[in-house]
């Protein structure tokens, strides 16, 4: 009988539960990120006078500052792990790379999306500088919130489009994931490419990264071994 080391299975163990755990970081920016993007949404109706901001429901504008902001800082996490974590395995790959260039641009102008989310939240009857503008000046907030917290998840298709480089041409990811990770990067490129619409990667790509990031914890990939 062959004799098993108890202290190498250990460490197996042990790497394993490593390798398994900073990809969750990216599961918890899709969960925050489709309730700040998509539930928290403060579309009210088809109006478009100055009168539809009084319909915006102001808590709804708080949870989606709040949960915002909390994905940003977990995408800016997940960027800092992907860097440590898989450019430091395949440096070699320039989609690598482009994967965490992609997550810090969409942290960079999520800020400013659900910044003004934040700003109706105050401004609004209700909240806490509710008396400094008009109904005119919280419209021009409504307009800006139209795709404020939509527009910017654009850096996280880019990142997608990369991941199906590394999945279908570098195979240091699952193949799956390659071909799942398509649908963002389609999906946008011929919503702008045909309509003009530039927020329609904020419609997906939370989604995408819940299972993508998912099927990086659970999966069996050469950036999380």
């Amino acid at each position: 009988m062959a004799h098993t080391d108890p202290h190498a299975s250990a460490d197996a163990r042990s790497a394993s539960l490593r390798r398994a755990r900073w990809p969750l970081t990216g599961l918890a920016a899709g969960i925050t990120g489709a309730i700040a993007t998509l539930v928290a949404d403060l579309h009210v109706s088809d109006s478009a006078d100055t009168a539809t901001v009084l319909q915006v429901n102001r808590p709804a504008a708080h949870l989606g500052v709040v949960t915002g902001y909390l994905t940003v800082a977990l995408l800016l996490v997940l960027a800092a792990q992907w860097r440590h974590r898989v450019e430091a395995r395949v440096p070699a790959s320039t989609a690598a790379r482009t994967v965490s260039a992609g997550l810090i641009a969409a942290a960079g102008a999520l800020m400013l999306g659900y910044g003004w989310k934040g700003a109706l939240a105050i401004y609004l009857p209700g909240g806490s500088d509710s008396t400094l503008f008009d109904q005119s000046g919280l419209y021009v907030y409504y307009v800006l919130n139209d795709f404020g917290s939509f527009i910017g998840w654009t850096g996280v298709a880019v990142s997608a489009g990369a991941i199906t480089w590394m999945a279908l041409r570098e195979r240091t990811i699952q193949r799956w994931i390659g071909l799942l990770s398509l649908l963002p990067v389609l999906a946008v490129t011929m919503t702008v490419l045909l309509t003009g619409l530039p927020g329609f990667a904020g419609l997906i790509c939370p989604a995408w990264m819940i299972i993508t990031f998912l099927g990086l914890t659970f999966g069996n990939s050469t950036i999380t071994r």
